[in-house]
């Protein structure tokens, strides 16, 4: 987008076309025009028309300064560049400073098409005079042409404290339209554009259905997700189709994953709801035990089946979860591949993925949890149930591990013994969920030992947690940790470092005069004043 500057208003005034000055296209730019024009006045009222000229008093000439810059830019870019044009000046005229010249301006751009965009920004103007011309001259020229057009610039405008006039013509404009025509604004690139569109679309049923869904699906705007997956349940009877259905269950994001679950209930297939029950997501995974306990079925078996050792068919339950293999050589789960087909509904599926072949993990053929399903156990298990979780982790699967350690921290039967040497895990993910789970408990953990982790040695992973471990301690122990990163060669961890030396004040209970606390602060000159520094070591009772 172009810069609209002091030069963008002398060539306006030159007569440069305004195709060739401003992004016509941007909205931001004719609310910047109308800004820099005032601006420009204050100290260089010549260069705008007049009143006189607006109202066709004054000849051909608008001023002797715009003559003088119209004459100085035909020397140095050519006469066809110069050429005085009305259009232009009536863009300077749509955004003087003065209300008078404004209003008579408006008169005369209804010639104009190309500067409908500043008769949307007058629609909100703050002289009421000017206001009240501008509405009625655009509730005249807004087809829906032009509505869909100039979307973006009136609910930009709209935001303003009298912009709500243009936005509530723009809805009746495109609702008289065909559903059709609002095609563009589905996929415009401004949010509050699309929101504006699908919230119309909605309400006046332009969309079907399957079109709704997969709005929900695609869209990247959590807005619009919820908004086209509420319309597509209320749409969704026993007779519904997978075209309905299916963009639901495959989409990415887990609130229209979780209304195509909720869906299958309504449709009458709320046994394909337990394949959900090990979801990545949370959300998704508390749907489908909804779903699945409407049947009858307690999905806590199931979940307890997936996390043992036993297997769905020795715990005497149905084949159901999602299946996905491990990358060969990483030990990670892969994504479920894709359904381009129809729901499937009879292709057996198991909480569990097969692990690597020999020399990476278990031997080929075993079978160990999704990682859905080990979380999902603690969200609706019992804390008897962690005996199946402190197994996982230990397992080669880092995902597992992680949710394994969730799972607990859910249940809240953490032991921080058992948790510790997991601080020292390759995955990051893994470590973070150990971090999470000790945070309460972080004053139990030796000091010493997490010290240790803070070296360069260790991955930034375990120097992260590490501290903020350290850093829910009490006493010194704190500003010990933070000194000690001070020099980490990672930016962010020794930015993090500088603001908690600079939080750190002397806790209760910390003994005066401790020299320890005086050659931290020491190490520390350059992150206060001295002002500061002698304040801080008079609180700790050092320094005196």
């Amino acid at each position: 987008m172009r810069a609209v500057t002091e030069s963008t208003v002398e060539r306006l005034a030159s007569g440069v076309p305004l195709r060739d000055v401003l992004d016509v296209g941007a909205p931001g730019s004719w609310t910047d025009l109308d800004v820099e024009v005032r601006a420009s006045a204050r100290y260089r009222p010549g260069l705008l028309p007049g009143l006189a000229w607006v109202e066709g008093r004054s000849g051909s000439t608008v001023s002797s300064l715009i003559a003088a810059t119209v004459g100085r830019l035909r020397r140095e870019r050519g006469a066809e560049n110069a050429v005085e044009s009305v259009e232009p000046l009536l863009a300077l005229a749509l955004c003087h400073p003065d209300g008078r010249v404004r209003e008579a301006a408006l008169a005369r751009a209804r010639e104009y098409p190309d500067l409908l965009p500043l008769i949307v920004v007058r629609a909100a103007d703050w002289a009421e005079p000017v206001r009240e011309t501008a509405r009625e001259l655009l509730r005249d020229v807004l087809d829906v042409d032009a509505a869909v057009a100039l979307a973006p610039l009136i609910l930009l405008v709209g935001r303003r404290g009298r912009g709500d006039f243009g936005v509530r013509l723009l809805g009746e404009v495109l609702r008289r339209a065909p559903g059709e025509r609002l095609g563009p604004l589905y996929g415009s690139a401004d949010r509050s554009v699309r929101r504006f569109a699908h919230r119309l679309a909605v309400a006046e049923g332009f969309l079907s259905p399957t079109e709704l869904a997969r709005a929900a699906a695609r869209d990247g705007d959590a807005v619009i997700q919820d908004l086209c997956a509420e319309a597509v349940l209320k749409t969704v009877s026993a007779d519904v189709g997978d075209d309905v259905l299916r963009p639901l269950l495959t989409a990415r994001n887990p609130r229209a994953r979780s209304s195509g679950v909720t869906a299958l209930r309504r449709a009458g297939r709320a046994a394909e709801a337990e394949r959900f029950l090990t979801d990545r997501s949370a959300v998704v995974r508390a749907c489908a035990r909804y779903v699945v306990r409407q049947l009858g079925t307690d999905p806590l078996p199931l979940y307890r089946a997936w996390c043992s050792g036993l297997g769905p068919e020795a715990g005497g339950e149905r084949d159901t979860g999602q299946t996905r293999e491990l990358k060969r050589g990483t030990g990670q789960a892969r994504e479920p591949k894709r359904d381009t087909g129809k729901v499937r509904e009879s292709a057996p599926e198991t909480g569990h993925i097969r692990e690597p072949e020999s020399g990476q993990g278990p031997e080929r053929g075993s079978f160990v949890p999704v990682p859905g399903a080990v979380i999902g156990l603690a969200e609706c298990g019992e804390r008897a149930d962690a005996v199946l979780l402190w197994p996982l982790l230990a397992h080669p699967v880092p995902a597992v591990r992680a949710r394994a350690v969730a799972g607990l921290r859910l249940l809240d039967v953490v032991e921080a013994g058992r948790l510790r040497p997991l601080l020292e895990d390759p995955a990051p993910g893994v470590v973070r969920e150990t971090g999470l789970a000790l945070l309460p408990s972080a004053q139990e953990l030796p000091a010493d030992w997490l010290m240790e982790r803070l070296g360069t040695r260790w991955p930034r992973h375990v120097r992260v947690t590490a501290f903020r471990l350290l850093s829910a301690g009490s006493g010194i122990v704190p500003l010990r940790a933070a000194v000690e990163l001070l020099e980490d060669p990672d930016p962010k961890l020794r930015g993090w470092a500088e603001q908690a030396v600079q939080r750190w004040h002397p806790p209760a209970g910390l003994p005066g005069g401790e020299a320890e606390v005086e050659a931290l602060l020491d190490r520390c000159t350059h992150l206060f004043s001295s002002y500061v520094l002698r304040r801080r070591k008079w609180e700790a009772g050092v320094g005196r």
